[in-house]
């Protein structure tokens, strides 16, 4: 019996010519014309004005928190129901992490526990659009408006997933996508800061590139025209290559991973104590991962390690929640019930786009089966 991993990454012949045409180019390896390319065409596909490619989604969030204005003396609430690094990007541009609980139905911040963590202090809201689908964005919006505060969303892992017709990421002021080698598109490591304001992205296009306002560094004769503090978080050609191949099939991509993911939900509606994670009323879902989340009384232990034993892999994101981790676990860690509540019952399963039926159908039985003995077992 062979393993189902978490994921696998979509490739074929294209991502290979790509690569192989930007690097027999012999030059433009840091800067070259698939930057631009991916850039332009990412503009098209979320239809925004400005989307700005560095090297990774967390350098998206921090490139985007700078060109909000986003520093010292500044708080910024975020859920805790997130990979770390959203919570580090605000440490990283010197402000603080005001963590909100999240609500039951999208596992997004919770519209009015952010309200209530409002200060004077407060300057941004930065929802995480979860698992693939959407947050409550428009009552996040709605919450930032009263109060004047800027909306940066982590649309990490939903790149291809709307909101009311419109992509996740370009609802906010400014949004950091990525495409790390598990999400939706990959370029091995890599993301994009996406916006129509132009000053956050006349600011985030400085900050990438050492604050340097000229031509090209290496077009150049001079040593180049620098007007404010920035540092290299580029993205390189060779990985802006494999993007421009990776969106050709992006939306082929996005309907495989919907149609095993529809496979597994409608065959886990016979599965006590196993709900999916699923979109709500006006979101689209991407599934970059697929997540269930367990009864109470089920041993989640116990069914990591009966997938295992069935050769399934499964993964937990994330627990524990960011408050809870040793950096940030300190004499003011709030009170977020909902938060750990599914923190400790989530579990992520086998997703991606040449996932078959046979590895879907497996999946299901083999949680089925260690949900039975962990029922049996757990407390």
């Amino acid at each position: 019996m062979t393993d189902i991993p978490l994921f696998e990454i979509n490739w074929d012949r294209e991502d290979i010519l790509n690569v192989v045409d930007s690097v027999g180019r012999g030059s433009h390896w840091a800067k070259g014309p698939y930057v631009d390319e991916f850039e332009s065409r990412l503009e098209s596909y979320l239809g925004v004005e400005h989307a700005l490619v560095v090297n990774s989604g967390t350098t998206a969030l921090v490139a985007a928190l700078e060109g909000a204005g986003i520093g010292e003396g500044d708080e910024v609430i975020v859920p805790a129901f997130t990979f770390i690094a959203t919570a580090n990007a605000v440490r990283l541009v010197g402000a603080e992490p005001v963590f909100a609980d999240i609500e039951t139905e999208t596992y997004g911040l919770d519209p009015d526990d952010v309200r209530n963590r409002i200060s004077e202090d407060t300057a941004a809201v930065l929802p995480v659009h979860c698992y693939g689908t959407s947050c409550r964005i428009s009552a996040l919006n709605d919450v930032a408006d009263e109060h004047d505060l800027v909306v940066i969303e982590d649309a990490a892992e939903a790149l291809g997933a709307t909101h009311r017709g419109q992509h996740l990421g370009t609802l906010g002021d400014v949004g950091a996508l990525s495409f790390c080698q598990n999400k939706i598109i990959s370029t091995g490591e890599g993301g994009a800061v996406v916006t129509d304001d132009d000053d956050i992205a006349e600011t985030v296009r400085l900050y990438r590139s050492h604050g340097r306002a000229s031509a090209n560094y290496f077009d150049s004769a001079d040593s180049g025209e620098y007007v404010s503090v920035g540092t290299n978080i580029r993205m390189a050609d060779i990985n802006a290559a494999l993007g421009c191949a990776q969106l050709d099939r992006i939306d082929d991509i996005i309907e495989r991973r919907r149609a095993a993911a529809t496979r597994m939900s409608e065959a886990f509606a016979d599965v006590e104590g196993v709900e999916p994670h699923k979109p709500a009323v006006d979101n689209t879902h991407v599934y970059q991962l697929f997540t269930v989340t367990l009864d109470p009384l089920i041993d989640r232990s116990a069914v990591v390690e009966g997938l295992a034993d069935r050769k399934v892999a499964s993964k937990v994101y994330w627990d524990p929640a960011v408050h809870r981790t040793e950096v940030y676990d300190g004499d003011s860690t709030p009170d977020l019930p909902v938060t750990e509540d599914v923190a400790g019952r989530v579990l992520s399963l086998p997703i991606h786009p040449d996932l078959s039926s046979e590895e879907t159908t497996r999946i299901v039985d083999a949680v089925a089966a260690t949900v039975g003995e962990a029922w049996e077992t757990g407390p």
